[in-house]
C-alpha cells in the first residue's frame, strides 16, 4: 500500500514536473508607440525586433522567443501600465525599447524594482546615465547628450560664431541643448522650448526670423521635425539661415520631407550606409523585407534583441539567473550593428558618432543621409562619472 501510494506520488510529481523542466519560451516585452504622429518611429522599432528575431531563428539559447508588444502613445502614465502588465500577466523575462525620455524615466524604476533588465533602444535620459544607474538597466543607444555633443563640436571647429536653439520641452530636449552647450562655445542668441507634440512652429519661425543668427540647432524627433522642417524651408530660411539638427531629419522623417531635407546636417552613432558587416546584412535584410530604408531607431532595436540574445546564450537560457545575465551583457559580446563596442560603468556604450548630410539620392524618396565625417571616436557620455556602479 505504501509503495502504492509513493508510486503514485512519484508519478504525479514527474507528470507536474514535466512542463516545468521543458525548454520555456524566453519573453520579452517591447514598449515602443504605434499610434498617433510618433508611430512611424514606433514601426521601425518593431520591424526591427521582428527581423532581429527572423536572423536569430526566433530562439535565443535553444529556446523559443515571444515578444509582446505595448503602444505606450507617448505617455508615461501608459508605459508604467504596460510594464506592469508585461511584468504580472505576461511574466516577461526581460523589457526593452522606449522612445521618450520621460516615459523612460517612469517606466525604467518599475521595471528594475521587479529584478528584471530594462534595455533601452532609443531614450537616453541623462539621469539614468548618471546618478540614477542601475545594474540591470542597459541602454543599446546613447546617452541624449552625445549626438548634439558632435554636432556642437563640428559647429565649433567650423566658427558658427552665433547659434538659435530650438527644442521641445522636456527631458531629452533640455539633455539635447546641455549637450551642445558642452562642446559649442560661441553665442547662443536665443533658446526656445516649445510645447512636446508641437505641430504649429509659424510663430517660432516669425521670432527666430526677427532675430536673424548666423545658424539654428534643432531637436525635434518624429512628426515635430516632419513640420518644422518644412515649415522652415516653407518661410524661405533655409537659403537665409543654416539649419543644424539631431534626431530630426532622418530615415523616419526623409520619406515626407524629401527635398525639403535636402542640405541640412545631423549628428548620430550610427547611418544606413556605415560600413559595419553586421549593419550592412541588417539594413540589405531590412530593405527586402520591408521595403523601405531602416533607420537607427530600428538599428538600435534591432541590436536591443541581440543583446539580450548575447546574454541568454551565455547563461543557456537561464533567465533566473539575474548576476549571471547582467554580467553577459556587460561584455557585449555579439556583433553590433555599430561595430565593436564596450560598455561603461554606466552601462552605456562607449562609442564612435558620425556627421551625416541629406544629399539627393535615387531612390524612392529622392534624399538619402550620408556620413561626412566621423566626429568622434570611442566617445563617452558625460555622466557615467556621477554612476557609482563599478564592475
Amino acid at each position: 500500500m505504501i509503495r502504492s501510494i509513493s508510486a503514485s506520488i512519484v508519478a504525479a510529481m514527474v507528470a507536474f514536473a514535466a512542463p516545468v523542466n521543458a525548454q520555456q519560451s524566453i519573453k520579452i516585452g517591447f514598449i515602443t508607440t504605434l499610434s498617433g504622429p510618433p508611430a512611424i518611429i514606433g514601426k521601425h522599432m518593431k520591424d526591427s525586433v521582428d527581423l532581429a528575431l527572423d536572423h536569430l531563428g526566433h530562439k535565443m539559447g535553444g529556446s523559443a522567443v515571444e515578444v509582446i508588444y505595448g503602444d505606450d502613445q507617448f505617455k508615461p502614465e501608459v508605459g508604467v501600465q504596460l510594464a506592469e502588465e508585461m511584468l504580472k500577466k505576461h511574466q516577461v523575462d526581460f523589457i526593452a525599447g522606449i522612445i521618450w525620455s520621460n516615459v523612460m524615466m517612469a517606466v525604467m524604476p518599475v521595471v528594475t524594482g521587479a529584478g528584471k533588465i530594462m534595455v533601452g533602444s532609443n531614450a537616453g535620459a541623462s539621469p539614468l546615465a548618471g546618478s540614477q544607474c542601475n545594474e540591470l538597466y542597459f541602454s543599446a543607444s546613447w546617452n541624449n547628450d552625445q549626438s548634439p555633443e558632435a554636432l556642437g563640436k563640428y559647429l565649433q571647429d567650423k566658427g558658427v560664431g552665433e547659434l538659435y536653439v530650438m527644442a521641445p520641452n522636456y527631458q531629452a530636449g533640455k539633455d539635447m541643448v546641455a549637450g551642445l552647450k558642452r562642446y559649442y562655445k560661441g553665442k547662443i542668441v536665443d533658446e526656445v522650448y516649445t510645447k512636446f507634440q508641437q505641430q504649429d512652429y509659424q510663430a517660432e519661425i516669425s521670432q527666430l526670423r526677427s532675430k536673424n543668427p548666423k545658424a539654428v540647432f534643432v531637436f525635434y524627433p518624429g512628426g515635430m521635425g516632419i513640420q518644422f522642417v518644412k515649415q522652415y524651408v516653407q518661410a524661405g530660411l533655409r537659403d537665409q539661415i543654416p539649419l543644424y539638427s539631431v534626431f530630426t531629419v532622418d530615415e523616419t522623417t526623409l520619406p515626407a520631407l524629401r527635398e525639403a531635407a535636402v542640405g541640412q546636417y545631423e549628428a548620430r552613432f550610427w547611418s544606413p550606409d556605415l560600413d559595419v558587416p553586421a549593419s550592412k546584412k541588417y539594413v540589405a535584410d531590412f530593405e527586402k523585407k520591408y521595403g523601405y530604408t531602416p533607420s537607427y531607431y530600428g538599428a538600435q532595436s534591432y541590436d536591443a534583441i541581440m543583446l539580450i540574445d548575447s546574454a541568454v546564450r551565455a547563461t543557456k537560457g537561464n533567465t533566473k539567473d539575474t548576476k549571471a545575465l547582467v554580467a553577459a551583457m556587460r561584455k557585449a559580446n555579439y556583433n553590433s550593428i555599430r561595430g565593436p563596442f564596450k560598455f561603461n560603468n554606466n552601462q552605456h556604450p562607449i562609442q564612435d558618432f558620425y556627421l551625416l548630410q541629406a544629399v539627393k539620392a535615387n531612390n524612392k524618396d529622392g534624399v538619402a543621409m550620408k556620413i561626412v565625417q566621423k566626429a568622434f571616436e570611442k566617445h563617452e557620455d558625460a555622466y557615467h562619472q556621477d554612476c557609482k556602479m563599478k564592475w
